[in-house]
């Protein structure tokens, strides 16, 4: 699975969501992604990896994504650690 096929499943499956996918090694496996949706909204963290790893699962499973670092955000996280920058 590409950055942009991940990208794309993530918008697709979290509506309103700004996602940002870098791969970690340059082997195509292992990625970061940060993603910024109101979807997580009064979800606590583990609630909201859940999700995306829901999201996911098949390339995850697969093996198609081998690691997976998230930083998850609702708007309002993300105006306040940009706020603090």
């Amino acid at each position: 699975m590409t950055q942009d096929e991940i990208k794309s499943t993530l918008e697709k499956a979290l509506p309103d969501s700004t996602v940002r996918v870098d791969d970690l090694t340059g082997g195509g496996d292992h990625f970061q992604v940060w993603i910024i949706t109101p979807a997580f909204a009064g979800k606590s963290l583990v609630e909201q990896h859940q999700m995306v790893y829901g999201v996911l699962k098949d390339a995850l499973g697969s093996e198609q994504i081998h690691a997976l670092a998230l930083k998850t955000y609702t708007p309002e996280q993300w105006e306040r650690l940009a706020a603090k920058s």
